[in-house]
């Protein structure tokens, strides 16, 4: 058998991805970005730079914690950038990396659905509940 190189280790690795599996990264991968937090912060950033206080503004009911956990996770992941701008008092803006713009096309598409659709979905929540006996 031979052996193989750290690269061709790695390369046979991520061909082996399978999100379907629990321990596999990219089954992590998609439970953060599946957060209802993470798809707000991304579409709202598809617009371009935002600053923290512009960014809690627009996201109804995001507490500052988890705005600020948000963003430090999507920045640690190389999802938005991050830009202090010395000033009084200073300025922090945020921006989706190249990445994140990828990944936007997507959460912006299913955040779109979800305000297209919830007409439809709340319709079928009605009849399933006066359909289905209880218990």
């Amino acid at each position: 058998m031979a052996t193989m190189t750290a690269a061709q280790r790695r390369e046979q690795a991520r061909a082996e991805y399978d999100a379907f599996i629990r321990d596999c990264p990219t089954n992590h991968l998609l439970g953060r970005l599946s957060d209802k937090w993470v798809s707000l912060v991304v579409a709202a950033l598809s617009t371009g730079p935002m600053r923290y206080s512009d960014l809690g503004r627009k996201i109804a009911g995001v507490s500052p914690k988890m705005l600020t956990q948000t963003l430090r996770t999507l920045e640690r992941d190389g999802i938005l950038s991050r830009t202090v701008t010395p000033a009084v008092p200073v300025r922090v803006d945020y921006e989706l990396t190249p990445l994140g713009r990828s990944l936007a096309l997507l959460l912006t598409a299913v955040k779109d659905w979800a305000e297209t659709h919830f007409d439809e979905v709340r319709a079928a929540r009605e009849r399933y509940d006066t359909e289905t006996p209880a218990g």
